[in-house]
């Protein structure tokens, strides 16, 4: 399968609007992968849940076809969770499926 998994972690703005978001968009509309998937771990589950302009950031990769999961435990922390799901990101608990990611040679890029 051609697919791409995002780690974001940073809570670096501009790394989500000139790396994460420009990246993940333009490579499905040109075909350079089939999937694009962001796992939004750590500090970037709060600046997501609370920062309007990240939020429309990733509603627009949702709208371009990127999937984007949070990590359940991240999003209790911060007190997101809900914020999140409101954006229609899946918020799960993610240690077990990044883990497999990374046996299984997948392709990762984290940031």
């Amino acid at each position: 399968m051609d697919k791409l998994n995002i780690l974001w972690t940073t809570t670096n703005e501009d790394t989500i609007t000139n790396m994460i978001a420009m990246y993940s968009i333009n490579t499905l509309k040109k075909g350079l992968w089939n999937e694009v998937n962001i796992i939004v771990w750590g500090g970037s589950a709060k600046l997501l849940g609370e920062d309007q302009e990240v939020q429309a950031e990733v509603l627009g990769m949702i709208k371009g076809g990127v999937s984007v999961q949070a990590c359940q435990a991240c999003c209790e922390k911060y007190g997101v969770s809900e914020s999140l799901r409101n954006l229609g990101i899946d918020v799960r608990f993610m240690g077990e499926p990044l883990t497999t990611i990374i046996k299984n040679g997948e392709n990762l890029l984290t940031l």
